[in-house]
C-alpha cells in the first residue's frame, strides 16, 4: 500500500498500543503526548515497531493550536485518544482537543478521516435497558456533556470526504487493567446494594483492532465498542474472583450504592454488521 500518515493524538494506554500494529500495516505515524518526559518512551515504541525517519513523538496540547497542527501536518487520518487526568481534567482533555481539531483540520484537506475514542457515559443511566446507537444520549452527569459535546464537535466537520467514526468505549480492560486487578480489593468485603447495575467492558486488544479497521473501512458515524454480554457487577465480580481464588463479595440491598451515572446494557450488533470480528466476545478475567 502507499504509505499513508497517522497521527495519534493523545498516544496513553489505547494509543501506544496501537503504534506496532498500525506500523505493521504500513502507516507512517506521528504520536503525540502532553508530558515530555514521555517522549522517549514513545520514540523507544517507535523504533521497536519498525518507524522511519519520517515517524515521530511530539508533545501536543489540546488548547495549543500550533502544537496540533504541527503534529497533522502531514497526516492522512487523525486518531484522538486522549484521557482525562482526573473527574476535573475532562474539558481540557476532550472537548477543547475537539475544538481545537475541528479548527484546523478544514486547512488540511489531505486529512480524510478522524477516529475518535469516547464513552458509552453518554447514554446515561437506562435502568439497565438496553441502548445501541440509535438511543438518543442521555448524559447523567457534567462530564457526560462534556463527552457528548466533544462527539457533536466532531461529528460537526463531517464531509463526503473527510469521515468521521465515533467509538463509545465500555470500561477498558487488558493487560495491566485486569478485571481481577482493578477490582481485588473488593475481594471479601461488603458492598452497598444488590450488585444489579450492568458494566459494559471492552479489551484492549479490540480498542486496537476496531481503531485498524475503522482506518482499512473508512468508517463513518458512531459504533458501540463493547464485549457482546453485558454482565451485572455481582456476576462479573463472582465470577472473577471465584476464577483466581478469592473471597466473594457480599452484597448489603438495605444500603444504598453509589449513584451510577450509566447503568445499561450496551449492544455493540452495529460494529459487527459492519465487518468487525471481536477477539475478545466476552469479558476477560
Amino acid at each position: 500500500m502507499d504509505q499513508r500518515r497517522v497521527t495519534i493524538l493523545g498516544c496513553g494506554y489505547g494509543g501506544r498500543a496501537a503504534i506496532a500494529p498500525l506500523r505493521a500495516a504500513g502507516y507512517g505515524l506521528t504520536v503525540t503526548t502532553t508530558s515530555p518526559d514521555k517522549l522517549p518512551g514513545l520514540t523507544a515504541l517507535l523504533a521497536a515497531a519498525g518507524g522511519s525517519g519520517a515517524d515521530r513523538a511530539q508533545v501536543a496540547h489540546g488548547d495549543d493550536p500550533d502544537s496540533v497542527a504541527r503534529a497533522i501536518a502531514d497526516s492522512h487520518a487523525v486518531i484522538l485518544t486522549v484521557g482525562a487526568k482526573g473527574k476535573d481534567d475532562y474539558r481540557r482533555a476532550y472537548l477543547q482537543t475537539a475544538q481545537t481539531l475541528a479548527a484546523l483540520v478544514p486547512r488540511h484537506p489531505q486529512i480524510q478521516q478522524i477516529i475518535y475514542t469516547g464513552s458509552y457515559a453518554v447514554y446515561g443511566d437506562r435502568d439497565g435497558a438496553w441502548v445501541d446507537e440509535d438511543t438518543p444520549p442521555q448524559p447523567a452527569n457534567p462530564n457526560g456533556e462534556i463527552l457528548l459535546a466533544t462527539e457533536q464537535t466532531l461529528a460537526a466537520i463531517a464531509t463526503p470526504e473527510r469521515r468521521v467514526c465515533i467509538f463509545r468505549l465500555g470500561g477498558i480492560c487488558g493487560p495491566g487493567r485486569e478485571i481481577v486487578k482493578i477490582f481485588r480489593t473488593y475481594a471479601g468485603t461488603t458492598r452497598p446494594g444488590s450488585g444489579g447495575d450492568w458494566s459494559n467492558w471492552i479489551h484492549l486488544d479490540d480498542i486496537v483492532g476496531a481503531i485498524a479497521f475503522a482506518l482499512e473501512r473508512r468508517l463513518d458515524g458512531i459504533y458501540n465498542l463493547v464485549h457482546d454480554r453485558p454482565e451485572t457487577q455481582k456476576d462479573l465480580l463472582e465470577r472473577t474472583f471465584h476464577q483466581h481464588g478469592l473471597d466473594p463479595v457480599n452484597w448489603n440491598p438495605t444500603e444504598a450504592g453509589p449513584l451510577r451515572p450509566y447503568n445499561a446494557r450496551v449492544s455493540n450488533e452495529k460494529l459487527k454488521a459492519a465487518g468487525y470480528r471481536f477477539r475478545h466476545a466476552t469479558i476477560p478475567i
